[in-house]
């Protein structure tokens, strides 16, 4: 029988894939629901569940895009649409979450 390197190599990458596939799958959640205290300008809002090679660009595109489409035009309102997205996602995205929010607000200080 023929040692074929390649083939283990191929066997070892599919189990690793395997554990890290394995090990998200129980921290990631699939329901994306708002917290039944949202009652503002996002109440009525559509989750969708969304997969990233960059959280912080598509989470900066998406609160802005959220941020455009409602209106948002105060600070309260700011606050809970932060809270949306902290509360909807697992803690491993919330520093994204902060690092995006941020920057939004950081370019809106530039412009004013």
């Amino acid at each position: 029988m023929e040692y074929d390197a390649e083939k283990q190599s191929q066997n070892q990458r599919r189990t690793r894939k395997k554990k890290n596939t394995e090990k998200w799958s129980t921290r990631i959640s699939f329901s994306a629901s708002l917290p039944e205290d949202v009652t503002g300008d996002f109440a009525d809002s559509i989750c969708a569940v969304k997969y990233s090679n960059d959280p912080f660009w598509d989470i900066r595109e998406s609160i802005l895009e959220m941020i455009q489409s409602a209106g948002v035009g105060d600070w309260k309102e700011m606050e809970e649409l932060v809270y949306c997205y902290i509360a909807l996602n697992s803690p491993e995205v919330h520093q994204f979450i902060e690092d995006a929010f941020l920057s939004l607000c950081s370019s809106v200080e530039q412009i004013e």
